[in-house]
């Protein structure tokens, strides 16, 4: 009966992996399966109906206290990465960058490219026209991060 009971909790120890370990259908879920359904057939066949019935049943509820036991458990969120990120992605030029500067074109524009306008490497759109590489360039429009401009000519 001992065997029975280790492989009942084998399979239990199985499917908690699967659950936090190995997310979707893989191996660990399905033996963890597979050791508790024969771990219950096994208590069927070799100790009777009743023995059968109280395995099957404790199966159950073990299967279920131990995954909300799992998923609820303190220890989980001390090995969880608990950092925010606050910062932007995209910064804004507007306090930097004003219509009417002028700048040198990184790469080419077509129509979006890179730009050094007042020392900032900045990503520029060009208005109507594809822009050549160390083109010098005109600030048109800045709208937060969206800086338009146009060749100097």
């Amino acid at each position: 009966m001992i065997w029975i009971f280790l492989l009942i909790l084998l399979g239990l120890f199985l499917l908690v992996a699967e659950v936090l370990l190995v997310p979707g259908i893989t191996v660990a879920g399905i033996a963890g399966f597979l050791l508790i359904g024969y771990g219950v057939f096994a208590a069927y066949t070799e100790h009777g109906t009743i023995a059968g019935h109280i395995t099957l049943v404790f199966s159950i509820v073990a299967s279920v206290i131990t995954i909300v036991l799992s998923l609820r458990s303190k220890t989980w969120k001390k090995i969880t990465l608990n950092t925010s990120i606050d910062s932007k992605a995209n910064m804004d030029y507007e306090q930097h960058i004003q219509p009417g500067d002028t700048g040198v074109t990184i790469g080419r524009l077509a129509p979006m490219g890179k730009a050094t306008i007042n020392g900032h490497d900045v990503e520029v759109t060009a208005l109507d026209e594809l822009v050549d590489p160390q083109t010098t360039v005109v600030v048109v429009k800045v709208e937060g991060s969206k800086i338009i401009v146009k060749p100097k000519k």
